[in-house]
């Protein structure tokens, strides 16, 4: 591998660290900021800013890297993070941690970067090869970042932070004297810039010309909400149930991670060939939901890594799903289709947070397994959905 694509994987690979990092201790860390009034709703506000600020300033950066380069956008964006992480582990104040989560949002929205520098310099035969690396790393980075996050932070809270901006801060000195500029902005594009484009709305008004694809649309929406549950309030819910500290919750998230990502490589495939795309998306719901009841109910943390072996199921369905909505769009229409199911999958990881965050507040009292069951029901809802998808081309 060339020392460019070290550095972007590296890059990515730190960027997804960073949102599992938090994970472990962000309710200890807003409980000490905020004297412990309303960390559950807090949580909800600080991933729902993160999501936020990457739905704007992922069409920003993108488009800005077309002008300025890749290389100067990127080198900003990890300067950035490097002084959100020393932010974050001084901060004393709740407005402070929500400023640097925002930062972090900002700064992440790089992956548009990432993939366009990526293709930059792949040729198109190796393209799917690094873009399945990307994901590989992405999803190494999320593993590790709950665990590092959970250990770290049993011997200081802010030390996460602390680790992360060192991090951070070697790998922009790694770009700032390695990475080479993958394209030379042409002087049309330095004279112009289509203002259009940095609108994080417009993929959405696809939507409402797509109204037969309405039902996937939603599905999309529906399993990306679910998604977020876990970062939200697993930590919370660990607490609360088992009294499990930093290294517990960062493990318990760890394996979670490792379970989807087994799962997504290995399993869809067969799945599909013995269950159908529809059959695979049922049985990835179904083994989830199964899953969620069990943790609902769970009274010893054993319980939860006995469970997660059914988790696997889950990670099935949604890769089915992309296969399926692709069969639903002409070709012609591909592109325009995966904008707005980018576009979606976003707003959803702004809505959902809220909403989980919320729900568990009001439950955390006298049942906090309740929130799992929440998810069960917004499972409940895409089935009938799931079923009433046609084919253009069979079934």
């Amino acid at each position: 591998m060339n020392k460019a694509l070290t550095v972007i994987f590296a890059a990515i690979g730190l960027d997804a660290v960073g949102i599992g990092l938090i994970f472990p201790i962000l309710p200890r860390l807003l409980a000490e900021v905020t004297h412990g009034e309303n960390v559950a709703s807090y949580i909800g506000i600080m991933t729902a800013l993160y999501a936020v600020m990457q739905f704007i300033f992922a069409p920003v950066l993108g488009a800005l890297s077309d002008r300025l380069g890749r290389r100067p956008v990127l080198l900003i964006s990890l300067a950035g993070a490097t002084i959100n992480y020393v932010v974050m582990a001084f901060a004393p104040q709740l407005w402070m941690l929500l400023l640097g989560r925002a930062i972090a949002g900002l700064t992440s929205a790089n992956m548009s970067v990432a993939m366009a520098y990526i293709t930059d310099i792949s040729p198109e035969d190796k393209r799917a090869r690094r873009f399945g690396l990307f994901n590989a790393v992405f999803g190494a980075g999320f593993i590790i970042g709950p665990v590092l996050g959970g250990v770290l932070g049993d011997y200081w809270l802010r030390l996460p932070f602390i680790a992360a901006a060192l991090l951070n801060a070697g790998n922009l000195l790694l770009a700032l004297f390695v990475l080479p500029e993958s394209r030379i902005p042409s002087r049309e594009n330095h004279e112009k810039l289509d203002l259009a484009v940095l609108n994080p709305l417009r993929p959405l008004r696809s939507v409402f010309a797509m109204k037969n694809l309405a039902p996937v649309i939603i599905i999309f929406f529906l399993l990306s909400a679910t998604g977020e549950v876990y970062g939200t309030c697993w930590a919370l819910w660990g607490n609360d149930v088992f009294g499990w500290n930093g290294l517990w919750i960062g493990l318990s998230l760890g394996t979670y991670g490792v379970c989807q990502s087994l799962a997504q490589a290995f399993l869809p495939g067969p799945a599909v060939k013995l269950l159908g795309e529809r059959g695979t998306i049922l049985t990835g719901i179904a083994g989830t939901c199964i899953a969620l009841v069990v943790m609902a109910f769970a009274r010893q943390g054993w319980m939860v890594f006995a469970v997660m072996p059914v988790f696997v199921l889950g990670g099935i369905g949604v890769p089915a799903l992309q296969s399926l909505a692709t069969r639903l769009v002409d070709e012609n229409q591909q592109g325009q289709f995966q904008g707005v199911l980018a576009s979606v999958v976003s707003l959803a990881s702004i809505i959902a947070p809220l909403a989980f965050s919320s729900f568990y507040f009001v439950v955390r009292e006298q049942w906090p397994g309740a929130i799992w069951l929440s998810v069960v029901v917004v499972y409940a809802i895409a089935v009938p959905l799931v079923l009433s998808l046609r084919f253009r081309k069979g079934d």
